[in-house]
């Protein structure tokens, strides 16, 4: 699950990161008195940022700094209800329904920190670099050695030791490694205690005064902890989500969109992904990842194939499943229930294997519906995808 900048900010201050005063607003009106409260507590400039769930935004015109009140209702004008397209939206961009209004800081040095799992190392790693503002895929492709890395070890946290020593390589003046090692320290505690899968800070600042903030901040959420967090559960902005995927996560169905044209429906991650790639091999195009799980019932099977067919570049439809708890025949009679019931007429291939599958097979031979059945994977891909070119 991801979040706004600002949703962000308001954890990370919770754990004594220092980040820059500011307040999120939807309309100009708000934003005019956002800026003004600023103004009158000191600030000598505002920044009006865009708030989305995507990067790049300053380079997509969506953060510009403001002078004055009067310039930054004007911004906020502009911004406001835009599609603020980067690389990381696509070419159809987000509207931008939310601004995050916020001092301007006397800038001195822009750095990285950030945070994620090593699945290799299988514990966290605290990444920090000296090139901040800049993507850090970038940096990291261009120039490896750049990125200082700590690992964690698993129930001992962030030593502060190794938050001195990153502090130190960063190049920090004497007098702010002490708060360099506090705000790394409440960074990683809030990494751990919200069970994030992701935390950038990009830039962390250092000030000419010598303060150190946190300028912009990115986390992402472990959509299987949420149960614990009912608090951060709330955060979720559903209207920044692809709206299939929401419709989804409805049934607990894992789904992801892709660009393609084959429609996939699978039970289980693996087959899944080998399915992705087979269809690859056979020269096609997954449109989607769509996972059912091994516990699917018929109904969530209808919704799966309904969601599938909601999207518009579908031009075919596999389904590939390998039935042990999810048994074949429960899969034929929710396919054969959501055929009927979008009255579909997309051409659907299907690989059945396991539990059931001569009942399953039988029920769709029954079902005076046109399957195309497939023998092996490899056959199911190239059937699909022969379809899907019509």
């Amino acid at each position: 699950m991801k979040i706004h900048e600002y949703q962000a900010k308001g954890i990370l201050k919770k754990y004594g990161v220092p980040v820059p005063r500011g307040e999120m607003v939807e309309t100009r009106e708000q934003a005019i008195a956002a800026a003004q409260n600023l103004f009158n507590a000191g600030a000598t400039g505002v920044v009006v940022k865009a708030q989305i769930h995507a990067g790049g935004r300053g380079k997509g015109g969506g953060v510009k700094i403001a002078k004055s009140v009067e310039e930054a209702g004007e911004l906020a004008g502009k911004i406001l209800g835009m599609t603020l397209v980067t690389h990381q939206t696509g070419p159809e961009g987000k509207v931008v329904q939310r601004l995050l209004i916020e001092e301007t800081l006397p800038i001195e040095k822009e750095l990285y920190l950030g945070i994620v799992i090593d699945r290799v190392e299988a514990r966290p790693v605290f990444m920090a670099s000296a090139a901040g503002g800049m993507e850090i895929e970038q940096v990291a492709e261009e120039n490896p050695d750049a990125i200082l890395k700590e690992y964690i070890q698993p129930g001992m946290g962030l030593q502060p030791f190794q938050a001195r020593k990153l502090a130190f390589k960063l190049g920090l003046k004497p007098a702010q490694i002490n708060g360099a090692v506090q705000l790394m320290t409440g960074l990683y505690r809030a990494f751990e205690e919200t069970d994030s899968s992701l935390m950038e800070i990009n830039p962390f600042i250092t000030c000419s005064d010598g303060r150190l903030f946190a300028l912009d901040a990115k986390m992402n959420f472990d959509d299987n902890a949420m149960f614990r967090h009912p608090d951060l559960k709330t955060l979720r902005d559903v209207s920044e989500e692809d709206p299939l995927e929401v419709e989804a996560s409805k049934y607990s169905l894992n789904y992801i969109k892709l660009d393609g044209n084959v429609g996939c429906m699978v039970n289980g991650a693996g087959l899944a992904m080998a399915t992705m790639d087979i269809i690859k091999y056979a020269g096609g195009m997954p449109a989607n990842f769509l996972d059912v799980g091994g516990g699917a019932n018929a109904e969530q099977v209808t919704h799966a194939f309904e969601i599938l067919l909601s999207d518009k570049n579908v031009k075919a439809v596999l389904i590939n499943i390998f039935g042990g708890i999810l048994r074949v025949d429960t899969l034929a009679n929710g396919v054969v229930e959501a055929a009927n019931k979008t009255r579909i007429k997309l051409p659907v291939v299907l690989r059945l294997e396991g539990t059931n599958v001569e009942q399953g097979r039988e029920i769709l031979a029954n079902s005076g519906l046109n399957f195309i059945v497939a023998d092996t994977m490899k056959d199911a891909a190239e059937k699909v995808v022969a379809a899907a070119r019509g």
